[in-house]
């Protein structure tokens, strides 16, 4: 047997503390940031908090380049996407975000939100790091009644894995969360969630549970008609089977998520405002999110004259100091890039609405800014815009594109908000079906196949033709 060395050339990145540190603040709401920043104040004698009417007669220590950590900033920007997702795939599955000292009860007063339960309940499943993304980012799309918002597609667009996420995967994160408590969940449609509540029942102890399934599969237009004479025909079942069909499928709730502190009721502040200055939409950072410390040139100075070595406890607290000093720079500096980069991008939603957003994907911002698209993915996760059109997540502004007639994309996100306007505007006692919606966007140089119109229409909890007719229906 023979020996031979043999040598590879090539770049890796070694996921220090420091690194891991700054990407896991990176990706904090605001709320949970301004907490990590406080609970270091309590503990490191280092850093002092500043009033904004001494900022200029500060007795800060100047910076000191020399002394900064081995790992440079920029250095979160070009991290590999698997180092990049190691820590926040550990806390996620831990069910944390970040510091081992965060309380999510320090976060919403009262109930835990839907989403905290989620991440509570996904935390204890034996999950690769990979396939906790794709929970998470399922979970992260669940609104406050407890439906899944974005379609599975556009979801493929906004999870920074690579090799991307393929539709399997998105199905197998989907059925994982579906699993959970309460039954119901990240459904997309009525029906589903229905069925879905039913599928979770024991048929021992619920044997009309086969029948309500069937009722919900093929006759749901029956049963919102109360058309019950047809709907026993078309089961071909006894009128006593029908009877305990129909009071298991009353007792499902429309809104698995209504039991949990809505997402409304958090505190939630914006990151960045919007604002029009000189015929320009302008992104900005919010002055009340941004930590007001420094490192203390005192204590400093002590350490300074000191005989403390440069590995000692003290010594590490003042590198700490300084390091946080420059990450929060960092942080803020990074999510002004993103988002003006995003405001640039969708200026025409700010001027017109909804229905003029355009497509936009992680990847073309991350081209943009010059950052790494799992980058962008943490500074746009949790975080918020305040506009003149409302406070709006900054995922609100990404979404997939449809054809239109004239070769030009068209978003997700206009073709819903169209949807919604055509049916608000329908005739209450004519309803318009999903064809005639299809037509209609045709008409307006919009391409979309019926199934896609189902699917936004169901993702904007709007009621199919025959329910809203139902609804509209004189009562006897």
């Amino acid at each position: 047997m023979t020996a031979s060395l043999q040598m590879r050339a090539g770049h890796q990145l070694t996921m220090t503390p420091f690194l891991q540190r700054s990407i896991q603040l990176l990706q904090l709401g605001s709320l949970e940031f301004q907490q990590q920043v406080q609970e270091v104040l309590t503990t490191n004698p280092f850093l002092e908090t500043v009033e904004s009417e001494e900022a200029g007669t500060t007795d800060a220590e100047p910076p000191e380049p020399t002394e900064a950590p081995t790992e440079e900033p920029e250095a979160i920007e070009s991290a590999g996407l698997d180092e990049l997702w190691s820590g926040a795939a550990t806390d996620y599955r831990s069910g944390r975000a970040g510091d081992d000292e965060w309380d999510p009860a320090l976060m919403v007063p009262g109930t835990p939100t839907l989403r905290e339960h989620l991440l509570q309940q996904a935390g204890c499943l034996r999950l690769s790091d990979r396939d906790a993304v794709l929970v998470q980012a399922v979970i992260e799309a669940i609104d406050g009644s407890g439906y899944l918002t974005q379609p599975l597609d556009e979801l493929v667009t906004l999870c920074p894995l690579d090799p991307p996420a393929d539709p399997d995967e998105l199905q197998i994160a989907l059925r994982h969360v579906q699993a959970l408590d309460p039954a119901g969940v990240a459904a997309r449609t009525v029906a589903e969630c229905m069925k879905l509540q039913l599928l979770a029942l024991e048929v021992g102890e619920h044997p009309a549970r086969t029948l309500a399934i069937r009722i919900v599969d093929h006759h749901l237009d029956l049963l919102a008609a109360h058309d019950f004479q047809r709907l026993q025909r078309e089961l071909g079942c006894e009128e006593c089977d029908l009877q305990s069909a129909t009071v298991l499928l009353r007792g499902l709730t429309p809104r698995p998520g209504a039991g949990f502190g809505a997402d409304e009721t958090q505190f939630v502040v914006a990151d960045v405002i919007v604002q029009q200055q000189k015929g320009k939409w302008v992104a900005s950072i919010n002055p009340e999110v941004i930590p007001r410390i420094h490192v203390s040139r005192f204590y400093a100075s002590i350490l300074k004259g000191g005989r403390e070595g440069g590995g000692s406890p003290v010594s590490q607290q003042l590198r700490e100091a300084r390091w946080l000093v420059r990450n929060i720079e960092q942080r803020f500096q990074t999510i002004q890039r993103v988002a003006q980069a995003i405001v640039d991008h969708q200026s025409r939603f700010f001027d017109y609405g909804a229905m003029a957003m355009k497509p936009l994907t992680l990847g073309e911002i991350a081209d943009k800014v010059g950052l790494h698209e799992s980058t962008v993915s943490r500074v746009t996760s949790r975080k918020y815009m305040a506009t003149p059109r409302g406070l709006l997540d900054f995922k609100h502004f990404f979404g997939s594109h449809v054809e239109t007639a004239a070769g030009a994309p068209c978003s997700a996100t206009a073709v819903r908000a169209l949807i919604t306007e055509l049916i608000g505007a329908e005739d209450a006692t004519r309803p318009l079906s999903d064809i005639k919606l299809t037509r209609l966007l045709e008409q307006r140089g919009i391409k979309v196949a019926r199934r896609t119109v189902s699917k936004y229409r169901d993702s904007l909890q709007i009621p199919s033709v025959e329910v809203r007719r139902m609804s509209h229906r004189p009562q006897a």
